[in-house]
């Protein structure tokens, strides 16, 4: 196999990542029969990609599906408060995404509340009571044009058609109406949260049901939306290095067009329509800030109907789907 690198990752890991991406509880022996290779082979790269690459593979709930609303914070801080504010933020079960941008003054961060009243207490009681917290701006995310069960490394595009077709599991019916999860439903996606790829076993012990109710429950919660597999891993390996998060700002006509541009851009891991000042967030990656600025002058700048960018680089990531504390 010819090997080409992407930062300290060859072909073979930035191929594994993707089709972990499109099936994240696919087992060795089929992303190996998909990929070409051993089940050993991907069992041995999964285990270095865990250990250096930072890979989790976890359940999610999706917001949009669920019916659910889900908010990006700006918060700005104190100096001396924003890390402590960050980890504070990083360890709550709703929240995702939480990272530190300009200069290390203010925290970003994307919750999904999973009762209305999770926002209401985040927002109204916790947050306002934190000294070190200058400024609140809440944005409720009105639509999403990519991220979410869409991933980025669809856009490095590693795998064939046929591999990619291979592995995608069934989407989700569509005007089934919101999807649900039951309480009966919240061991189960638990355990998934914690442990995307946790065995038919394990979610067993986990929710004391059956094999078989297990795998029908799983299967439901999976074909309705309401719950995916998600990857987390840092951009750093496959060589992206700089990341910002974007607030963009359109003519109101152009909001959805603007959209779904960036949705098609290669540098955009997420965008979703806001309520506002600006009615655009997105993120971008990208080899290093040269890449970044041609990407702003360039791809993006061109747009018909961009009225105002505001770029905020990624100081440090704090949490992406789970949270592990600096040592």
């Amino acid at each position: 196999m010819e090997s080409h690198t992407h930062g300290t990752v060859d072909d073979l890991d930035v191929k594994l990542l993707q089709a972990l991406e499109t099936d994240g509880r696919a087992s060795f022996s089929r992303l190996g029969a998909v990929l070409g290779v051993s089940d050993q082979t991907i069992a041995r790269r999964y285990r270095r990609l865990t250990a250096e690459g930072g890979l989790r593979v976890v359940g999610l709930r999706n917001a949009e599906r669920l019916g659910r609303d889900h908010w990006m914070l700006r918060l700005r801080c104190a100096p001396d408060g924003a890390t402590t504010i960050a980890n504070a933020l990083a360890r709550r079960p709703d929240t995702y995404w939480v990272g530190l941008t300009s200069g290390g003054t203010e925290v970003v961060c994307l919750t999904r509340p999973r009762t209305p009243g999770d926002h209401e207490d985040l927002l109204l009681g916790k947050l306002p009571r934190t000294p070190s917290i200058v400024e609140i701006r809440a944005h409720q995310l009105l639509h999403t044009f990519f991220g979410g069960p869409r991933g980025w490394l669809g856009k490095l595009a590693p795998l064939t058609g046929e591999q990619r077709a291979a592995l995608t599991p069934d989407t989700p019916r569509p005007g089934a109406g919101p999807a649900r999860i039951t309480p009966r439903d919240e061991p189960l996606v638990a355990a998934l949260e914690a442990d995307g790829r946790a065995t038919y076993p394990q979610l067993q012990r986990a929710t004391g049901l059956s094999e078989s109710s297990v795998k029908r429950r799983l299967g439901a919660l999976l074909a309705s939306g309401a719950v995916f597999v998600d990857i987390e891993y840092t951009h750093e390996m496959l060589g992206y290095h700089t990341t910002a998060v974007l607030w963009i700002t359109t003519a109101p006509g152009a909001l959805h067009s603007v959209g779904q541009a960036l949705a098609e851009h290669f540098e955009i891991a997420f965008a979703a329509a806001t309520a506002g000042p600006s009615n655009l967030v997105a993120t971008a990656v990208a080899a290093d800030t040269s890449g970044l600025y041609a990407y702003l002058s360039g791809d993006l700048g061109r747009l018909d109907g961009v009225q105002h960018v505001e770029t905020a680089p990624f100081l440090r990531r704090v949490k992406q789907l789970t949270y592990r504390p600096r040592r």
